[in-house]
């Protein structure tokens, strides 16, 4: 493991003068709070910048209702909760990466294209995945 120049710098500094580094995080309830914060900033970027995970949170919306009330048993209500929410994950990630890639470079790039459909597959397989689960719990008696 090859350690960089800064990071050698801050271990001598902590071991010598008791310094911490920059990019540890408070530990307990200070980086829960902390890290809570900084989840809620990222749905709300994803809400205001991304269109497809708007769409899919409106049908998670609809959706979760939904199969709570549906006459399936509780393994099959959680799975179906539980395929919609993997969509949504997925949707997170895959616009985390776009935005990434964007963000390194806007020139087009074969390994860009090549992540950013990858991640859009991501996305689609969860997809057809909560389809998957939603037409067997409901039609298999789940």
């Amino acid at each position: 493991m090859r350690l960089s120049a800064y990071r050698i710098l801050c271990r001598f500094l902590n071991s010598k003068f008791n310094v911490e580094e920059p990019n540890k995080h408070r530990p307990g309830l200070t980086h829960a709070w902390r890290a809570t914060g900084i989840a809620w900033q990222g749905l709300r970027a994803a809400w205001h910048h991304e269109d497809a995970f708007r769409q899919e949170a409106l049908v998670a919306a609809i959706a979760i209702p939904v199969a709570l009330f549906l006459p399936a048993n509780l393994l099959g209500k959680v799975l179906m909760i539980a395929s919609i929410l993997l969509v949504l994950i997925v949707e997170l990630l895959n616009s985390a990466l776009e935005a990434t890639v964007d963000h390194t470079s806007l020139e087009k790039h074969p390994l860009a294209k090549r992540a950013k459909d990858i991640a859009s597959a991501a996305v689609m397989l969860s997809i057809v995945n909560a389809l998957v689960v939603w037409g067997l719990v409901l039609f298999w008696g789940g």
